[in-house]
């Protein structure tokens, strides 16, 4: 029987949540099925569930994951004594990077949450809700101390997150651009957006 083979220092579930974060962006979370997902793994399906009780104990880990990276950097970012416009910038570009980076994980966090199970959707979409007046919030206090211009900041918020999410097309594209030249404009597009 084949084994669950991975990089080295990483555990065999940690390998099937990155094979199955390919296939559930490639197919959606409800097509894939766990048959798949052992193909991609190049075990028996049975196998799996020696490692992971079902589907959605991977979305979890997923979006979980996902969300706690952005929550743990907003905090850090939060806790410095950089000016407020400095803040917004360093988020900026950990968002790009993390489209960039972990693509896959960041997709499937964006796209599939809806098939999380209760408690969990639950539970995501506060932390997703929270972030975000977080974001708000710290955007209000640039307009405050006079950094920024006078716009609603949540629709400053969205603007912003919705423009990163369209590196989803970078990544269809091929990268006809670099990563670097794609974060350096955005940056510049969207801190330019905001400044006063």
């Amino acid at each position: 029987m084949a084994k669950i083979r991975g990089r080295k220092n990483s555990t065999k579930k940690e390998v099937i949540i990155e094979k199955a974060s390919k296939l559930f962006q490639e197919k959606g979370f409800g097509a894939a099925s766990m048959r798949d997902l052992a193909e991609n793994v190049g075990v028996e399906a049975a196998s799996l569930y020696n490692h992971i009780q079902s589907k959605s104990e991977i979305l979890q880990a997923i979006c979980f994951r996902v969300a706690n990276e952005f929550i743990s950097h907003l905090d850090a970012v939060e806790a410095s004594q950089e000016l407020t416009l400095k803040k917004i910038e360093m988020i900026i570009r950990f968002h790009i990077r993390m489209m960039m980076d972990q693509y896959e994980y960041v997709y499937i966090s964006d796209h599939e949450w809806r098939h999380l199970p209760e408690p969990y959707l639950s539970n995501f979409l506060n932390q997703r809700r929270n972030y975000r007046k977080s974001l708000a919030d710290l955007i209000g206090q640039g307009m405050e101390r006079g950094e920024m211009k006078q716009i609603d900041p949540y629709v400053a918020v969205l603007t912003i997150l919705s423009a990163i999410s369209g590196i989803e097309s970078w990544q269809r594209s091929r990268k006809h651009i670099s990563a670097e030249i794609l974060e350096t404009n955005m940056v510049k597009y969207l801190i330019e957006g905001l400044k006063k």
